[in-house]
């Protein structure tokens, strides 16, 4: 691709969607680049407050179960309360547990502080999604998730690099700038976001969405479940590639060179890669992207130097940058319009399930069978994943337009059009 059709792809990728979208854009650049915690969590407690590795995996697990709880309980208040107080409620929490992490010392609070934190940094998910679903046209919603996708690896990217160098001046400065900036989050939200749940007509007030109904939805309930496999696959980037790198005689050193490669290829291929498969068929999409996932995965049976993990992180890369977007566009498109908070939270269920089991599922393959093991049934799992999408999804709804916000907006939140 020349200079000036990446000039073009980035132009036609930025261009006619709303300013509340850049808002929340915005607000969630400012959230990752401020995501010490996650970074240097385990170093923390084990070089800092000298804990125990067991006791720091214990911690991030229950990091994750808090997200767990939270995915459910999220989207349900996105729907009754609204997508803005949700994610006003959601990051005023986590800046207040986060910086109360920065100053518990006794073990057990430590683990209850982290359990919180998992749950009010996840909270916030649904309702940034379904927001997201209602203020943007639908042939823009593609474009739009993967803009947002970009911005969280972009922001990741650079706290990341950050991280390392906050910690040698202070482990309690991380906590307390990442409090700091998902308070400006939530300043962004109050300020600059209107409120975007859809008016429920007369008839509409009669048809309520539950959870239930959401359990109910078989084709969308599978779907979940193929993006669990998805996820699955796309966490052994951080759980079980690290461990089998190391079993195989390679420093943190080499797998930080080799997992770099994936935030710097999302950063500088994600808008062109957005450009080409904006209005493309997401049954096809999906399933590509399944393939890559698994079988990016699946040639690390092969790698035997730095430089060819790098170039399996290059593939399976390029299926995440494509599914993400993809994916969750689809799942606005299976959800009805008043229900969208519950279906995000679903959705978001499956990411937080597979971040809690991935590791232990990693742990034991590569224990028990070996590293060789664990990257076949990757393969296997995309496969399978790709022929689920292509199975369920034939005969795709069409897309709802997107409904007006509410028409009767206070001072504190001016009113933005939909479209």
């Amino acid at each position: 691709m020349s200079v000036a059709s990446l000039g073009r792809a980035a132009r036609e990728t930025v261009s006619g969607l709303p300013r509340a979208f850049w808002w929340l854009w915005a607000s969630t650049l400012v959230n990752r680049l401020g995501a010490f915690v996650a970074t240097f969590m385990a170093l923390y407690l084990t070089l800092d407050r000298g804990y125990s590795a067991s006791y720091a995996g214990l911690v991030a697990s229950l990091h994750g179960l808090g997200g767990v709880v939270s995915s459910l309980g999220a989207g349900v208040m996105a729907d009754r309360l609204g997508r803005r107080p949700t994610m006003l409620v959601a990051q005023a929490s986590t800046a207040v547990l986060v910086a109360l992490l920065g100053f518990v010392r006794d073990p057990v609070s430590i683990a209850g502080v982290a359990f919180l934190v998992g749950m009010a940094s996840n909270a916030s998910r649904p309702a940034v999604q379904a927001m997201m679903a209602d203020i943007v046209r639908p042939e823009d919603r593609v474009r739009a998730f993967s803009l947002n996708y970009w911005a969280i690896n972009l922001g990741f990217a650079v706290s990341s690099m950050a991280a390392g160098f906050v910690a040698e001046f202070s482990y309690r400065a991380g906590f307390l700038i990442e409090a700091g900036m998902t308070l400006v989050c939530a300043v962004v939200v109050f300020l600059k976001l209107p409120e975007s749940r859809p008016v429920h007509s007369e008839k509409e007030a009669g048809e309520s969405v539950g959870l239930a109904t959401v359990l109910r939805d078989r084709r969308f309930m599978a779907v979940v479940g193929l993006s669990f496999l998805v996820a699955l696959v796309f966490q052994q980037g951080s759980v079980g590639l690290p461990v089998a790198m190391g079993r195989a005689g390679f420093t943190p050193a080499d797998y930080g060179m080799a997992i770099a490669v994936n935030g710097v290829l999302i950063v500088a291929l994600q808008i062109p890669v957005t450009w080409f498969i904006e209005h493309r068929d997401p049954r096809r999409l999906l399933v590509v992207s399944s393939l890559l996932a698994g079988y990016g995965f699946g040639l690390t049976v092969f790698a035997g130097s730095v430089g060819v993990f790098a170039l399996t992180v290059c593939v399976w890369t390029l299926g995440e940058m494509v599914n993400a977007p993809t994916q969750t566009g689809l799942v606005v498109r299976l959800s009805p319009v008043h229900g969208r908070g519950r279906y995000q939270g679903v959705y978001s269920l499956s990411w937080a399930l597979a971040a809690l089991i991935a590791p232990l599922m990693s742990g034991t393959v590569i224990d028990h069978l070996g590293g060789r093991w664990l990257w076949g049934l990757c393969a296997i799992v995309g496969t399978v994943a790709a022929v689920g999408y292509g199975a369920l999804m034939r005969h795709l709804p069409a897309e709802e337009p997107a409904p007006e916000a509410p028409t009767a907006p206070t001072a504190a939140e001016p009113q933005v059009n939909a479209a």
